[in-house]
């Protein structure tokens, strides 16, 4: 039993026109104790087709424009309302889509909550609540089996709440079910702010927190193994290596160490052989000896230096380089050299050097074997070893080489906020690399377990539109997220985005997101990309997007039937992210 509100009058497809009482308009109305919503925009009704309850919700309203007089003086109106069918109750049970249409004449009442709240949660109450439907104010239990087995999108200008969203999400799953996960997924969050390091989403003993730092010494820093470090790809996304001349010169340096690496002291043998055969060259190379010189700078003792840094290029021949003697050459045949310095580079020792200390040494050597044989052209490798000589000490600072796994915790937090921008772009691509590859390597078929990357403020490298990067750079950084979020699922790994401008993320990566929470959103560009990418947004959703206020989002995607609009319910003040405004009343008084 429910409270009769009107009829149909007129079915045009799936448009429906219904004539409604006047009494109909109040906003709340109670019939047998039980409360219901006024008929009014997005409201729902039910209109009666023999044992089926077809579940309309409300576009339009307005009155007709025929009137008619009565009693010679009052004019009156006939209400409208158009109405677009979303489902329909069966056995007690609802489902959605349009399989069944109503007739002329069938009477339309109004819904209970309960049977609202049905529509949303299939009568299942998980107790998984983030928040309230922002009309109706019903709590909504979300369907997190699918949520989080799907790639989740989180989107919304500055100041809309998307932070408080990704934090509730994660917290009310961490509440409810940390038990029984925390042997089964694991969770890493790249944090480009810092707004996640302290207690929030969940405690001690569950959660790791890695504050990386490339400004001063520190003691966090992200653990690679070493066999992971020598790894083409992994040196490759380090100094943004490009694809056809760097990327192979970097597969010869790993390629060579592993070949000679059980040999006792091949290092070693390596330096002096290459030194040899700068000295006696038959076609002599000024640029190999200022690679020997970076080399020295490493590992050589001040003698080595100092007579290296004596030494002179006088033109192209076998008497190309020369001493502080008059007649010092160093002369094509190796003697002159065997003399002076033979004895000098004995002395060089490999033993105490770090992996990133021998990656320098290993690719000034490389590239002086390539070019004294002349298998590379000097200036499409040099800027690659700049790369390499400029970016290791911020390296230092933020990673380390390890031997074994290291044990994270249920949820892994990694700060990037005190990084530079350099680091902030090759970190996240190093850290979602390693995690995927771990994965892979550990998980079976079906996957066992489960991975979550989540990444806030996801714009800063995933957007299409930097210009400071090498498009081949670009290209591979792209490229390797959107293997993730393409094959991840199958492997049991699952990627959350959270960004402030969705357009500046590719689209590729966009249109493999399943589940969508999108705040208020003004620019045309991110509004013009939601209607292209989610196909499960209608339009009267979408016309809402722009004008939603703090904490109001749009819930939409693969795991929800139907669109919603949430009021996500504020955590508690020591469970925020800390990305709250500046309160400039209570700082200037």
């Amino acid at each position: 039993m429910s409270i009769i509100v009107g009829e149909v009058i007129a079915i045009n497809g799936v448009k429906i026109t219904l004539k409604v009482f006047e009494e109909s308009s109040k906003d709340t109305l109670y019939y047998l104790g039980e409360k219901y919503k006024g008929v009014s925009i997005r409201e729902y009704i039910s209109i009666q087709r023999g044992f089926r309850d077809i579940i309309c919700i409300v576009e339009g309203e307005y009155l007709d424009e025929n009137k008619f007089e009565k009693d010679g003086n009052k004019t009156n109106y006939i209400r409208k309302l158009d109405a677009k069918p979303i489902g329909y109750f069966e056995h007690g049970a609802f489902n959605e889509g349009i399989k069944y249409l109503p007739m002329i004449k069938d009477s339309a009442f109004l819904l209970k909550e309960d049977k609202i709240s049905e529509i949303y949660s299939k009568g299942k109450n998980d107790g998984f609540v983030i928040g309230e439907m922002l009309k109706e104010e019903l709590p909504i239990s979300l369907p997190w089996q699918k949520l989080f087995n799907s790639h989740i999108g989180i989107f919304g200008n500055t100041g809309s709440g998307k932070s408080n969203t990704l934090a509730k999400l994660y917290t009310v799953l961490f509440e409810q079910k940390v038990d029984v996960i925390t042997d089964k997924s694991k969770f890493v969050i790249l944090d480009f702010n810092g707004e996640y390091t302290g207690e929030q989403l969940i405690g001690e003993p569950y959660k790791s927190t890695l504050k990386l730092n490339t400004y001063t010494a520190s003691e966090d820093k992200f653990p690679l193994y070493e066999a992971e470090f020598w790894n083409t790809e992994t040196l490759s996304i380090l100094f943004q290596a490009t694809a056809n001349t760097q990327r192979p010169f970097i597969n010869r340096i790993i390629s060579g160490r592993d070949r000679f690496r059980d040999v006792h002291n091949s290092l070693f043998n390596y330096i002096k052989s290459t030194f040899s055969a700068v000295f006696s060259a038959a076609s002599p190379k000024a640029e190999a000896l200022d690679l020997l010189r970076n080399i020295s700078s490493v590992l050589g003792t001040d003698e080595l230096k100092d007579t290296l840094k004596n030494i002179k290029w006088i033109g192209g021949n076998a008497h190309s380089f020369v001493g502080p003697g008059v007649n010092d050459y160093y002369n094509a045949d190796g003697v002159t050299y065997a003399r002076v310095l033979g004895d000098i580079v004995d002395q060089i020792q490999t033993n105490n050097l770090d992996n990133f200390d021998e990656l320098i040494v290993r690719a000034n050597l490389q590239l002086t074997r390539d070019f004294i044989n002349g298998y590379v052209q000097f200036e499409h490798i040099q800027p690659l070893l700049k790369r390499i000589d400029s970016s290791l000490s911020g390296l230092r600072k933020v990673i380390c080489i390890v031997e074994q796994a290291n044990n994270f915790n249920l949820l892994t937090v990694i700060s990037l906020r005190k990084c530079n921008q350099e680091m902030k772009k090759i970190l996240p691509l190093l850290i979602a690399k390693h995690f995927y590859q771990q994965h892979k390597n550990e998980v079976e078929n079906p996957p066992n377990k489960t991975m979550h990357l989540i990444i806030d403020e996801a714009h800063n490298i995933l957007s299409q539109q930097s210009s400071s990067e090498h498009e081949s750079w670009k290209d591979y950084r792209l490229e390797l997220f959107e293997e993730i979020i393409k094959e991840g699922r199958k492997f049991g790994v699952f990627i959350t985005l959270s960004s402030q401008r969705p357009a500046d993320i590719s689209s590729t990566i966009v249109s493999q997101l399943h589940n969508f929470f999108i705040h208020r959103l003004v620019n045309e560009r991110d509004l013009f990309l939601l209607d292209n990418t989610i196909s499960t947004l209608d339009a009267l959703s979408r016309s809402l997007i722009p004008n939603l206020s703090k904490g109001n989002c749009i819930a939409t995607g693969t795991s929800f039937d139907l669109p919603m609009v949430l009021q996500v319910h504020r955590l508690d003040k020591e469970k925020q992210p800390d990305s709250e405004d500046v309160d400039l009343e209570s700082l200037w008084t």
